[in-house]
């Protein structure tokens, strides 16, 4: 079985980076997709009626999101992403730099599984990058398919 896509919405080249290393030092091998704005996943993810984009990509395993991005906003994403039946179940962690009390209790209420702030120091973030990898790739199992 080939791995399984885990999508990074960042608009920061040094955190995509840093969200790179922490996965290799933590041994996730999963194909990582960025999408440099919240307008570029939601073309991955639903398309924008260009031919080649967005239809027929495979959907992501977790969606790693930030929130503060140019275009659409994360909060915006979410919201596209919970109202698709094809993806409403996608496991969307929050991952940010906002400590806005506000932001968390949005990200909650539109359906995040988890909010995690992102940690300044290296080590800091390769433990929070181990423990969403286990968790959300390991031990969670993706959600049936419904039958209609």
């Amino acid at each position: 079985m080939k791995p399984r896509i885990i999508l990074l919405v960042e608009d920061n080249p040094s955190d995509v980076e840093l969200t790179r290393r922490a996965l290799r030092k933590s041994h996730i091998a999963n194909k990582m997709v960025v999408a440099e704005d919240g307008q570029e996943a939601l073309n991955y993810l639903f398309g924008d009626n260009s031919p080649g984009n967005g239809h027929g990509n495979e959907l992501p395993a977790l969606v790693l999101l930030d929130l503060k991005l140019p275009r659409v906003d994360g909060l915006q994403v979410l919201r596209r992403i919970r109202a698709d039946e094809r993806t409403r179940h996608l496991p969307v962690v929050i991952l940010t730099t906002s400590s806005e009390e506000q932001d968390v209790a949005w990200s909650y209420d539109l359906g995040a599984n988890s909010y995690v702030r992102k940690p300044v120091d290296f080590e800091q973030f390769v433990e929070a990058t181990r423990y969403l990898g286990l968790y959300w790739l390991v031990m969670n199992e993706p959600a049936p398919r419904q039958k209609r």
